[in-house]
């Protein structure tokens, strides 16, 4: 058998994939790589990271531990990454051993937000107004007619985190200051109707599948709700997201799932924001409406196995879970994760088509993670009701 025709062989279930990175979405996806019959294997320096607790396999080391990327690479068939931020290298080391997916070149490219955007062009596909800021002259140089708008640090930014909303240049001077005059993109400020974001998923051989359009709302840089039901969106705009994500996705020649976030503007115009190169949080009521998760196709994709367009059986709407919950109003720990007197699950699984995912996190932040709820239904107008009664009994901001 030829080189090319063993690489193009599927890994079949009893064969081992690893992860990098032990967050809940390396555990969701251990989850559903194991349903299927595979071992698995987690390479996270946390010994109490949600992945590394259920994972067959625990490497203990730095992302760029020379031994640890060793042993992970001895253990696992293949590997795929659970954050964005895993540092490229890493992967291209991993490489050397075994197949690796999403590469380290798409990785990199989700990481710089100069460079994403740059891809965006290449690929036709429109974004917001912007501007490169890595200099004083660059600074000095910026079109006023992108003011106001955000600065955004080009690299390590998530959840909000490395942005600064500026009306003006004195603002925009000052907010690179604030930010330590690291490499920043400067995007217009938009008029917003919407957020929403599609997941695709591409295999070795070009094929590619997407989820239906999630409609998106954010709360302080977090995402807190997703709704996904026919007609969530416009059917013109959510055929033209999908077939941007192709493009990006192609683009990238890309292996794996992916994310597009989108923003719909008030004239109905479609712009692309960002990508992540993995699984991710809006995605997560795929678990429960549809007939393949997003973690099954991330399996799907890294093993070289078929895919298969999914199906949505069920309008969902998913609340974000986060560390908030086991808070009081005054900011004061209301009670560990593991107390007697969690949030009030009993209440809220007794609501019908509630599904409950707590990611295993050991303690309680503002702001982190912890779990989230989807809830599937008959109906829109059903499952709508039931989410809002779930989150009147968590003290969730209805939506």
């Amino acid at each position: 058998m030829s080189d090319t025709s063993q690489k193009n062989q599927p890994i079949l279930p009893g064969a081992t994939l690893g992860v990098m990175g032990g967050g809940q979405l390396g555990r969701m996806f251990v989850h559903a790589a194991q349903r299927m019959g595979y071992f698995t294997a987690v390479l996270d320096p946390d010994v109490s990271s949600p992945a590394g607790r259920v994972s067959h396999h625990h490497v203990l080391a730095d992302y760029l531990d020379a031994k640890g990327l060793a042993q992970l690479g001895a253990v696992a068939d293949a590997i795929t990454t659970e954050f964005e931020n895993v540092p490229a290298p890493a992967l291209v080391a991993l490489a050397r051993q075994r197949p690796v997916a999403p590469a380290a070149s798409a990785v990199a490219i989700a990481q710089d937000r100069s460079q994403e955007k740059a891809h965006f062009v290449r690929c036709g596909v429109a974004c917001a107004p912007y501007a490169v800021i890595d200099s004083a002259e660059a600074l000095a140089a910026v079109d006023t007619n992108l003011l106001p708008g955000i600065l955004k640090t080009s690299r390590m930014g998530y959840d909000g985190k490395g942005q600064v909303r500026v009306a003006d240049r004195a603002a925009l001077a000052a907010a690179w200051a604030q930010l330590r005059n690291v490499p920043c993109v400067l995007e217009k400020m938009l008029p917003l109707a919407a957020e929403c974001s599609v997941i695709v998923a591409r295999g070795r051989d070009g094929q590619i599948v997407n989820f239906p359009v999630q409609r998106n709302l954010h709360r302080e840089g977090i995402l807190a709700v997703t709704e996904v039901y026919e007609g969530n969106l416009p059917s013109a705009q959510s055929a033209t997201a999908v077939e941007a994500a192709k493009s990006i996705a192609n683009g990238l020649d890309y292996v794996g799932v992916l994310c597009v976030e989108f923003f719909l503007l008030a004239d109905g115009a479609l712009v692309v924001n960002e990508i992540a190169p993995r699984p991710h949080n809006s995605g997560h009521y795929t678990m429960d409406a549809c007939d393949l998760s997003q973690f099954d196709l991330q399996v799907h994709t890294l093993a070289g196995l078929p895919l298969t367009t999914p199906r949505q059986h069920s309008p969902s709407i998913m609340l974000n879970l986060l560390g908030d919950l086991w808070f009081d109003a005054n900011g004061v720990r209301a009670q560990a994760v593991t107390a007697a007197t969690p949030p009030p699950w009993a209440e809220v699984l007794a609501l019908p088509g509630v599904h409950l995912h707590l990611y295993g996190k050991l303690e309680a932040k503002p702001g982190r993670k912890m779990g989230h709820i989807n809830v599937t239904g008959a109906s829109i107008e059903a499952v709508r009701a039931t989410a809002l009664q779930a989150c009147a009994l968590l003290g969730l901001a209805p939506f």
